[in-house]
């Protein structure tokens, strides 16, 4: 079989789809890309066994159908130095690979391509919705880096997707900070629900910022599959329950503090360097219209404070959290002013920004660390 293709093309679809492939595969037929050409389109496929992603271009010129497996890293290396141009794939029956460019000739060894293994197929209960790609890349960029790594708790390792016929709710949580992130811009024609593993969310977080159309998502009980414009991913997902989310969030948080983002991260950042390496913990003060932060490494003796502007009348109140915590919701909200929501130092903060975007909820909520004193 021969094909000629553009190299850039070819190079671009290669490499947004070997992120899935893994550095220690337990099948070798995994550090391969399957090459499959069909009617003047190349599919290009690659799996880990939970992931497993499609790309298809069209190429220039072909003569036969036929399909083939290759180890990616070589062809990707090997293209990656190739400036735009058509290139030319020659596979012969004994999958001997001919690439020839301009000024060059590669020779590799391809493999087997029934070797591959086939993805999963979704059963007949499975649940359809369409979501805009803008509106899922916003949701997994707000809740992704809320995510667990706990090997007990593996429902906690995902990003929980609440569908209801009004509205998906996307949440993450480890435990000690939680993300809820609500949109109205999408919703299911039936109550769903799915969790999907960290994986596949950072695979689709890396196609969505090309992506303007609207995704369409399938799932049933195990298996999730989303279709993008040029792209088509089929992944396992996390069985189990995911906890009732709603049920952590305090309802009654009667003292509210509105604050410049970048000014509390500024302090966070200069304060947190003088805290507890062990703990990283700082503590915030309001009182009328101030905010102090301070942290102190009692085994260095170093200690830091710094006070900041606020908008703030209710009784004065103290209470500590994690600042690598509080920096990670801090970063992932686009507001330029936060309301942080509290109601006692032994009961989470809510922290929600001021203006919300249109037709989005965004509720992020951190639980707090005891003070000594």
């Amino acid at each position: 079989m021969k094909f000629v293709v553009s190299s850039t093309a070819l190079f671009s679809h290669l490499q947004a789809v070997s992120r899935v492939i893994n550095s220690k595969n337990t099948l070798p037929i995994l550090d391969c890309f399957l090459i499959n050409l069909e009617d003047g389109t190349l599919t290009v496929t690659v799996s880990d066994s939970e992931t497993t992603m499609v790309t298809s271009l069209e190429v220039n010129e072909s003569d036969t159908n036929g399909k083939f497996a290759v180890v990616a890293k070589t062809l990707l290396e090997a293209l990656k130095e190739i400036p735009e141009q058509p290139i030319s794939f020659e596979v012969s029956d004994t999958l001997e690979i001919s690439v020839t460019y301009l000024n060059g000739k590669y020779s590799l060894m391809g493999q087997n391509a029934d070797e591959f293994p086939q993805s999963a197929s979704l059963g007949e209960s499975a649940v359809r919705m369409e979501i805009d790609a803008q509106v899922l890349l916003s949701g997994i960029n707000r809740t992704i880096f809320a995510t667990a790594d706990d090997e007990l708790r593996p429902v906690m390792n995902g990003i929980y997707f609440d569908i209801t016929t009004e509205d998906v709710t996307m949440v993450a949580s480890d435990g000690h900070k939680l993300v809820r992130y609500k949109t109205t811009m999408s919703h299911g024609n039936e109550r769903a629900a799915f969790i999907l593993p960290k994986k596949p969310a950072n695979l689709l977080k890396n196609l969505l910022a090309k992506e303007q159309e609207t995704v369409v998502i399938e799932f049933d009980e195990r298996n999730a599959v989303f279709v993008l414009s040029n792209y088509r991913m089929v992944c396992r997902l996390i069985e189990g329950r995911y906890p009732n989310y709603n049920s952590v969030i305090p309802q009654n948080n009667p003292n509210k503090v509105t604050i410049n983002r970048q000014l509390l991260i500024g302090a966070l950042r200069r304060v947190s360097i003088f805290s507890s390496q062990s703990s990283s913990l700082i503590k915030l003060g309001f009182q009328e219209n101030e905010i102090i932060v301070s942290a102190q490494d009692i085994d260095f003796s170093t200690s830091a404070e710094e006070t900041q502007v606020c908008q703030y009348s209710d009784e004065p109140m103290g209470i500590g959290f994690k600042a690598t915590f509080l920096l990670d919701i801090l970063n992932n909200i686009a507001s330029e002013e936060i309301v942080i929501e509290l109601a006692d130092p032994s009961r989470a903060g809510v922290i929600v920004p001021i203006i919300q975007e249109e037709s989005e909820d965004l509720l992020m909520l951190l639980m707090p660390m005891m003070l000594n004193d």
